[in-house]
């Protein structure tokens, strides 16, 4: 069983009262509730299934627990306005064993919620943070985080629980930034051809633009009898590459689509 050591979380105590955004105080509340998931997740499993492999295939459940350590470490730093040597933090997490992967990156999770926690207005309202040529606020920065987190916790808890889905409260802030990640997530298969996306859970409508050298998704008004009908949560897996045939759930409106749209979102 992993016992990490766990920090006095500042969400017990301070709240989210300083901060001005509503959305901002959701995203804060929303990536402790994903912390907390996977450390329900992870006490309960033994070394054994520690080093037992987790969604990505290319991963252990201790590699995605190592790449959310490093990333809660690098974020933490960088909410601190340090000098982050990101390849020496993730030189630093590989070398470790899985074990103490496992219960570091927990750690890691608590120390980086009590940054969260401390975060005041004018920190929101003058925080900006480089990612390749763009800058970005610090909404758009925990949007990233939040995403980030919940989608590999998924990758460890559907490990154990074929049935495992991202919970609805995380889809609600996760789905809005789709237009985002699918700028770099989505690959072009040479098809030209448009589909309408309804999600539910919650109501959302998007435009898909599918060209030949280009993938679009972009927020769009309400259609009468959209192409693809499916839980939010189930289109957040999809563009992230996690809506494979024994992860599907039932009732989709449009299923047929799903098998073209896998190609369009492998995974990254």
């Amino acid at each position: 069983m992993v016992t990490p050591k766990k920090s006095m979380n500042a969400a017990e105590s301070n709240g989210t009262q300083e901060l001005n955004d509503p959305k901002l105080a959701a995203l804060v509340q929303e990536i402790n509730g994903s912390t907390q998931q996977l450390a329900d997740q992870v006490e309960q499993l033994t070394p054994e299934q520690l080093r037992q492999q987790a969604y990505p295939t290319e991963w252990t459940v201790a590699d995605v627990l190592s790449h959310l350590g490093s990333g809660a470490t690098i974020m933490r730093r960088r909410l601190d306005d340090e000098v982050v040597d990101m390849q020496a933090i993730w030189d630093d997490w590989n070398a470790k064993d899985p074990d103490s992967q496992a219960a570091d990156s927990l750690l890691a999770d608590d120390l980086l919620n009590d940054r969260l926690y401390a975060l005041t207005a004018e920190d929101q309202d003058t925080m900006r943070f480089a990612m390749g040529p763009a800058e970005l606020d610090l909404l758009t920065f925990l949007d990233l985080r939040l995403n980030e987190h919940a989608l590999h916790t998924w990758d460890v808890v559907v490990t154990f629980d074929a049935t495992a889905t991202v919970p609805d409260n995380r889809a609600a802030l996760i789905v809005d930034t789709l237009p985002l990640i699918a700028r770099f997530a989505g690959k072009p298969t040479g098809v030209d051809r448009d589909i309408s996306i309804r999600t539910v859970g919650p109501s959302r409508t998007f435009a898909l633009a599918l060209r030949p050298d280009s993938v679009t998704l972009s927020p769009a008004d309400p259609v009468d009898q959209p192409d693809l009908v499916l839980p939010a949560e189930a289109l957040i897996r999809l563009v992230y590459g996690r809506l494979d045939p024994d992860h599907t759930p039932r009732g989709i409106v449009g299923v047929g689509h799903l098998d073209e749209l896998r190609q369009v979102f492998p995974g990254f």
